[in-house]
């Protein structure tokens, strides 16, 4: 891929050599970023995982304390009175059946968090094949199926996130703005990484966290000391 002049002039800054401790790291990811606008700084972790076997599926949420920075849009699929219950608690989208013919007639997904109450999933899991490669699809292993859908709804919205382990083993999570303080954003960091290391599978063998890295979007990778990440 060949990269603009902003880019190459900003990756020279970064020694691919190095790992750097992490007040560095963050330091050097705001420094090097080359976007106009306000960049969401990326926190990548590679596991040491196999994602083909059930038992050593890294996934769940964790709650930044400083949230994502990022106005998050959340659908949120009920009846009755869990209707009014998130549309109260500030849910952007709320219906069923409605909702899941503008998924399946239009293809629309515009929206970042999908939570459901368990008595409509199997309404909802009709669009497996839709939301699921997206990331989108409700789980209970995630905190978005659930009865109480306005704690859920203030929980995503306040800045809970969900991460999962992709097929190479790697957990890609925002962890902020370029514009947030270092502190905030170490912070954030710290919370992701602890609850990867909660979520450790009992059969993953050898070295959990492989190798860390900070980004921004359009910004050069910096590879953190994955020895200040617990593990």
């Amino acid at each position: 891929m060949k990269h603009g002049k902003k880019y190459r002039s900003a990756a020279a800054k970064v020694d691919r050599s190095r790992q750097y401790p992490l007040d560095e790291a963050i330091a050097l990811a705001k420094e090097t970023s080359p976007a106009k606008f306000d960049a969401t700084v990326e926190f990548t972790v590679n596991l040491g995982v196999d994602p083909r076997h059930a038992d050593q599926q890294v996934r769940g949420t964790v709650s930044l304390p400083h949230g994502t920075g990022k106005v998050v849009r959340v659908a949120v699929f009920a009846d009755g009175e869990h209707v009014k219950a998130a549309q109260d608690a500030g849910a952007d989208f709320v219906g069923l059946e409605d909702l899941i013919q503008k998924i399946t007639g239009e293809g629309w997904t515009g929206f970042d968090v999908a939570i459901a109450t368990p008595n409509v999933m199997r309404e909802v899991g009709k669009l497996g094949k839709i939301l699921g490669p997206r990331g989108l699809m409700p789980n209970p292993k995630t905190g978005t199926v659930t009865p109480n859908v306005a704690q859920a709804v203030a929980d995503f919205k306040a800045g809970r996130i969900e991460y999962r382990v992709d097929k190479g083993g790697v957990i890609h999570t925002p962890v902020g703005k370029a514009s947030f303080a270092a502190e905030q954003l170490k912070e954030n960091i710290h919370a992701v990484a602890d609850a990867l290391v909660r979520a450790r599978p009992s059969s993953a063998k050898g070295t959990y966290i492989n190798a860390v890295y900070l980004s921004t979007t359009m910004g050069p990778s910096v590879r953190v000391d994955s020895n200040e990440i617990k593990a």
